[in-house]
């Protein structure tokens, strides 16, 4: 293979991995996920693929890895004493055999009885009980530590507060909300004016992470408990423990069973496949476990899931409806995007009427007319897509649809940049971009301006308020009061959250201005590296390219926002509003590591990477991601891959992680 070859294949990873990276975040921390579990799944089944394909690109920081998320600042954090991983999948027979061969390999055991149990399609939780008291509980965050929502949990009717043995344990399961909890929930939301929710899971997960205890009371959440983290408890199979949780009247799943060899979970995973829509919750498959315990131990576990345990998930439900019609919608970026109007058709529980089509491009791949029969899924319970059309069901009377020459927001004409597929609006003043990119600048990822979403953001351009992000600290009372609906008291609290906002650091004020490839981490080592505005802006290309992961493509694009003639009277007005343009300087513990440069490979035992980095950079140090002659440490942990060979080439001492807890403490 060629090195242009070999090339190419890790930019593609690249890509993968930062995709996959981006997609875990929005799914597991934000709550608002952009593509279907299928479409993730076979993002991360390429990287697998490509990963053991070509072992000298691997990386121990690649999402194949690790669990994804990071908790959320807004809640305390808790370690996980047992890491929560994630399970591999299984999306055919074919993999059930293969994973059955896997355990039957490394086991030696010919015959295995598995636990099956049902796979529920909510938020993954542990709850912590000392002395029979439930004492706290959190979600799962990154497998290694969570949020707090203890006081959210306390609130589930079925989470008993007291068991009936003063033992201590830590329980792990699910939560979720029933189907027709989920529809008349959301009926009630419609009926406030409030966004509905996209499925079930969505509605646990937000209601789990409420801040507000009370309104998470007001949510119908459920609960089903499937195992343990840490205990001293003397189980010998997965059908004792679930028996034992049950004894102690915590909720567990009665839909379970012991199957006698993969032929038989086989049959089960077939039965639940028909008789999943008669349940009350939503699941998205069947989870399989080796029953023995003592075999759990001994199989072990990977970096990023057990070798004792897989999912099986069943495809996403198909219907077939109508295109009633083809719209365009303008994001904040002017990327102009095609979406399907549906003639109404339930799916996995929810009325689905429109679907994305993407861009122009696969309009044509598949297709698609205006009137057309097509056959749509729900992947994941999340986001409708159009999959085929049903060319037999054609009256004739379809119609072609084209993308419009001109921006429908502005008139100005819609441009197909070089090597993208989406058309855009590249008008700065174009009022759809304008209203999208106040809705980003006051989302909970950026300034967090609550009360500040789309209708009011609507409200404020249409009613010439607001014309970009800087008009908005200089709006007052009397000005929300002549809106439509906006009663004084929202009014008050709109502008206490725009006060509020002034304070927040540097990288996301960054973030929040939207610009062009620069997500929260870009923002962050944006803010760090420069640490005011000013010098920021000052910077070339050059300089902006030097941080570790900062790109040629977001170097161009920081350095072009700078540089465009509209940027400049924006951030006057946040200036002179009182809006902070400084990052807060990291505070070393010590000076221990000054002018020492670490390099993390492998898995580690008592830190996340995260954690790891910390602790370097709080005693004075930095962490780089390649291992280079100026590197002083390389800490290995389990299987860390090519990092190491490249550090032992270049003389660069290698430490193990007992050693890196020696130099930190």
């Amino acid at each position: 293979m060629t090195k242009e070859d070999i090339n190419q294949v890790r930019e593609r990873i690249e890509i993968l991995r930062r995709e996959i990276d981006r997609h875990n975040y929005r799914y597991h921390v934000l709550d608002q996920p952009e593509i279907s579990d299928a479409e993730f799944d076979e993002l991360l089944r390429e990287l697998q693929q490509l990963e053991e394909k070509y072992p000298q690109l691997q990386d121990p920081d690649s999402p194949t890895r690790r669990v994804g998320g990071e908790p959320l600042a807004s809640f305390e954090t808790l370690e996980h004493k047992v890491p929560m991983l994630g399970l591999d999948n299984a999306f055919s027979e074919e993999d059930l055999i293969d994973f059955a061969d896997r355990v039957k390999r490394l086991s030696g055991l010919e015959e295995l009885d598995y636990f099956c149990e049902l796979k529920i399609d909510g938020l993954a939780v542990s709850l912590q009980y000392e002395e029979g008291l439930f004492k706290r509980g959190s979600t799962r965050g990154d497998g290694y530590s969570g949020e707090d929502i203890t006081r959210n949990l306390r609130t589930i009717r079925q989470i008993p507060l007291k068991l009936p043995e003063e033992v201590s344990l830590e329980v792990r399961g699910e939560v979720y909300i029933n189907k027709k909890d989920f529809e008349k929930l959301n009926r009630r939301r419609e009926e406030e004016g409030l966004m509905v929710f996209a499925n079930p899971r969505n509605a646990a997960a937000g209601s789990v992470r409420q801040l507000d205890p009370r309104l998470a009371a007001k949510r119908p959440l459920k609960l089903f408990l499937y195992g343990l983290g840490q205990h001293n408890l003397n189980l010998s199979t997965q059908e004792e423990l679930l028996g034992y949780l049950d004894k102690m009247k915590l909720p567990v799943n009665p839909n379970r069973t012991i199957c006698r060899g993969i032929d038989e979970v086989r049959d089960y995973v077939r039965i639940w496949q028909d008789k999943k829509l008669e349940l009350p919750y939503e699941i998205d498959g069947v989870v399989v476990k080796v029953n023995n315990l003592a075999l759990q131990q001994e199989l072990g576990f990977t970096a990023r899931s057990p070798r004792w345990a897989i999912a099986y998930k069943y495809p996403p439900e198909e219907k077939v409806t109508r295109v009633l019609d083809i719209e365009v919608n303008i994001g904040r970026t002017g990327t102009i995007t095609p979406v399907a109007l549906l003639e109404p058709v339930t799916l996995s529980g929810t009325t689905v009427r429109r679907a994305s089509l993407h861009n122009e491009d696969l309009i044509i791949d598949k297709g698609i007319l205006i009137g057309d029969s097509v056959v749509v899924h729900k992947a994941g319970e999340i986001i409708p897509e159009v999959l085929k059309v049903v060319e037999d069901k054609r009256s004739g009377t379809e119609k072609e649809f084209r993308m419009p020459a001109n921006c429908p927001s502005c008139g100005s004409e819609a441009i197909r940049l070089s090597g993208e597929a989406a058309r855009r609006c590249l008008n700065p003043s174009c009022p759809a971009q304008l209203v999208e990119k106040l809705v980003h600048f006051a989302s909970r990822r950026a300034m967090d301006i609550e009360g500040l979403g789309p209708a009011v953001a609507e409200m404020l351009y249409n009613h010439d308020l607001v014309r970009d992000v800087g008009d908005l600290y200089y709006l007052n009372t009397e000005d929300l009061i002549s809106l439509p609906r906006m009663a004084e008291k929202s009014a008050e609290n709109l502008i206490n959250a725009l006060e509020k906002s002034k304070d927040n650091p540097l990288r996301r004020l960054l973030f929040g201005l939207g610009i062009r490839f620069v997500g929260e981490k870009a923002a962050r080592l944006l803010a760090e590296r420069f640490e005011t505005m000013d010098r920021l802006s000052e910077a070339s290309q050059e300089e902006l390219t030097e941080i570790d992961e900062i790109g040629p493509k977001i170097g161009e694009a920081v350095e072009q926002f700078f540089k465009t003639d509209e940027t400049d009277p924006v951030l006057e007005k946040l200036r002179k509003a009182g809006v902070n343009f400084t990052e807060p300087k990291l505070q070393a513990a010590s000076n221990v590591f000054e002018g020492k440069t670490f390099v993390f490979s492998g898995a580690l035992n008592d830190y996340t990477r995260d954690q790891a980095k910390a602790l370097v950079e709080e005693r004075g140090g930095q962490v780089s991601s390649s291992v280079s002659k100026k590197t002083d440490y390389l800490v290995a942990g389990d299987d860390p891959g090519s990092k190491l060979d490249k550090a032992e080439k270049l003389g660069v001492e290698v430490i193990d992680e007992a050693q890196f807890n020696v130099l930190v403490s």
